[in-house]
């Protein structure tokens, strides 16, 4: 599985962990990927942030009376 967004392309990115002592080693930040079905049964891979977009933009339900 791609650890990259469907909808923003956010993906993983590299870095350095800096010691007290001013040492770097690698280090990876990676995204927050969530599966997410999208419409009937398609299957999408979407970052935390879009999927709250997703969310927010869809039609709310209708309250029972």
């Amino acid at each position: 599985m791609a650890k990259v967004c469907a909808i923003c392309g956010k993906g993983r990115q590299v870095g350095h962990n800096v010691s007290h002592s001013k040492r770097r080693t690698k280090r990876a930040w990676n995204p927050n990927i969530l599966k997410t079905k999208l419409g009937g049964n398609r299957q999408i891979s979407v970052c935390s942030r879009c999927l709250k977009g997703l969310t927010s933009s869809r039609t709310p339900r209708k309250k029972a009376a």
